[in-house]
């Protein structure tokens, strides 16, 4: 197998994908994935390339294969905000694509990328002739609506910006499979900045909470890797409001 020039292995058939079992729109039945084949193009993209811009007309649906992709809106103030960080497997700009609408957010790497990109026409009639990717997709996109209005309502609900932060660690230790007795790390792959970008807090907010973890031993970071020491303690941060004057 090809290794690109970032250090990880391309994978150019998705029969051959070790991934495919993993991810919902990749474990299609091998009749549809020959044909997906056909009509997908593979580019490996590296650290902040914008895959499509908000508002934009929808050209067409990207795969995520391998890396991540933070997708943002902006305000009608000129304020960016991060919706959420994309992970491998998922079909982005679907619902543009599927609706003719433009697209509703940018997608931006935050490290370098393997994306199938598929033509918005050969994507449409992919769907319409093989009804397990339309059903995969239709389930996509209704796990993403459901994600949206959790995440809607615990940050919106949350009572300071600590409780904001601990909320949005946890749910990346969660996707790691972390368990509340042991250390799990996390690649961040974003800037302190960003991360208040998904919170709703300044770049100066997120930098003294993540202090006040590190003092309480709570977490430890090197470079762009943090380390979740104790998930239990954040778990009660998540709920607390002992951190309020950090709001």
């Amino acid at each position: 197998m090809p290794t690109s020039r970032y250090g990880f292995e391309i994978t150019e058939s998705c029969l051959g994908c070790r991934m495919k079992a993993d991810h919902r729109f990749c474990d299609l039945p091998p009749q549809a994935l020959a044909a997906f084949e056909t009509i997908r193009y593979v580019n490996i993209f590296p650290k902040n390339a914008v895959l499509f811009s908000e508002s934009h007309e929808a050209r067409g649906v990207f795969l995520l294969c391998r890396g991540r992709v933070k997708l943002s809106f902006s305000s009608a103030q000129g304020k960016t905000i991060i919706m959420r960080i994309a992970e491998p497997g998922e079909m982005l700009g679907a619902s543009a694509t599927v609706s003719g609408l433009p697209y509703l957010v940018s997608a931006e790497t935050i490290e370098p990328s393997q994306i199938a990109f598929i033509k918005r026409d050969d994507f449409l009639r992919f769907l319409n002739t093989h009804g397990a990717a339309a059903f995969a997709v239709t389930e996509q996109l209704a796990e993403k609506y459901m994600f949206a209005c959790r995440e809607l309502r615990s940050f919106n609900l949350a009572q300071s910006a600590a409780e904001k932060v601990a909320k949005l660690l946890l749910e990346w230790s969660a996707r790691v499979g972390a368990a509340d007795d042991r250390e799990v790390k996390i690649t961040l792959g974003l800037t302190h900045e960003e991360m208040g970008q998904m919170i709703g807090a300044s770049r100066e907010t997120v930098t003294r909470v993540l202090m006040e973890l590190k003092k309480r031993q709570i977490v430890r970071a090197r470079g762009n890797t943090l380390t979740i020491r104790d998930r239990n303690a954040l778990k009660k941060l998540a709920a607390a409001t002992e951190f309020i004057k950090l709001r």
